[in-house]
């Protein structure tokens, strides 16, 4: 493709169709809608299906059956749509059906303003489903980020079988930038794995050394039972408590464990630097920006972009904010992420810039509170 002129959505659409999807639903809502319409137009020549759900809850629910079908699968929203997945994301984390979701977000709460970015729903993303289990959020920086992170999104729902969220906003995702199609390193493309052959299948049974069930689409020639309820390995509803605790323990436990396999992040750290800039999503441009004013003018502070924020990469974190004394971290809201900061490292001293008015956090401020020791 080379170099091509296009917006966050629709990086994330052909992220999407380069990772295998051929199913997408939604219901149109500003700033989440053009994702719908790029793959309206990439989908049917490649015979997938796009298509609008009379309302959110439906829209999730037929992602949910396609992906039981076999099929990789996305959908797209913002804020208030969000709130209306929730069920549907408790029962893709127990059923372990795996589903790319984007949240495009936007200011809220409620409707708030459609046409404003934020980073208000980071918290939601995590705690947003019964059963408070762990989910993998990733957040994009710029429409390089939209693309490659949408790859590494599928990757992830399909090697765990979970739903995976981009946490997306307004500012990336209608924004043009020239990027290098053909400059990117493809990863290779992970599909969930297949039983082997000669042998029953059982739908949450486990094989020595993984903690991820093997996939039979429902609809073939093996029946598969799928249950929202607590199961067992047999897809059986259960009361056990043991069985009960065991799949719950397996299915935080998939994700916990292999949290560095896909800390995804930037960071450009100065030796005698006393303060670590720690930021994420649109956020992160400003404050490369700031870096490099700074650095130039003698005054250098070291730089984190998370590009994965849950689960919290804590290794990560506690690894990159090991040589400095305090820590400033800059948010598109009143602060949601700073707390996991502020538990993570207690001996720190935390401090915070926040926005949530409609407008970006600029260079010059994240200049001024870093100077300001």
């Amino acid at each position: 493709m080379g170099f091509c002129l296009m917006e966050g959505n629709e990086a994330m659409a052909w992220g999407a169709v380069d990772s295998g999807c051929r199913f997408f639903a939604g219901y149109p809502i500003t700033p989440a809608t053009t994702i719908f319409n790029a793959l309206l137009k990439l989908l049917p020549p490649l015979g997938g299906v796009c298509l609008q759900g009379e309302d959110e809850i439906a829209s999730i629910g037929y992602c949910l059956g396609a992906s039981m079908g076999g099929l990789k699968v996305m959908t797209a929203t913002s804020g208030p749509g969000i709130s209306l997945y929730s069920e549907h994301i408790s029962f893709a984390i127990g059923s372990e059906i795996p589903i790319v979701i984007v949240d495009v977000q936007r200011l809220g709460p409620s409707t708030g303003s459609a046409t404003r970015g934020a980073d208000g729903d980071i918290q939601f993303l995590r705690w947003g489903n019964s059963g408070g289990l762990p989910v993998i959020v990733l957040a994009p920086v710029d429409v390089k980020d939209c693309y490659s992170l949408t790859i590494e999104a599928f990757n992830l729902a399909e090697e765990f079988r979970c739903p995976v969220f981009i946490a997306s906003n307004k500012e990336i995702a209608m924004t043009r930038e020239n990027i290098d199609m053909d400059a990117f390193g493809m990863p290779s493309i992970i599909s969930r794995p297949s039983p082997p052959p000669g042998r029953p299948f059982i739908p949450f049974e486990v094989s020595s050394g993984s903690k991820t069930p093997y996939f039979l689409p429902i609809g073939g020639r093996t029946i598969v039972r799928q249950t929202s309820s607590t199961h067992g390995p047999d897809g059986y509803i259960t009361t056990d408590s043991d069985e009960i605790a065991g799949i719950q323990d397996r299915l935080k436990n998939k994700l916990l464990s292999a949290v560095a396999k896909f800390s995804f992040h930037e960071s450009y750290l100065e030796e005698d630097a006393d303060t670590l800039l720690l930021v994420y999503g649109i956020t992160g441009r400003a404050g490369r920006d700031a870096y490099n004013v700074l650095k130039k003018a003698g005054k250098p502070f070291s730089l984190l972009i998370l590009k994965t924020l849950w689960p919290v990469p804590e290794d990560l974190i506690r690894e990159k904010a090991g040589h400095v004394n305090r820590v400033v971290v800059v948010e598109m809201n009143l602060g949601q992420y700073v707390r996991e900061i502020e538990r993570i490292l207690p001996d720190k001293k935390i401090d915070f810039l926040g926005r949530m008015d409609g407008k970006l956090i600029t260079p010059r401020q994240i200049e001024e509170v870093v100077s300001d020791v």
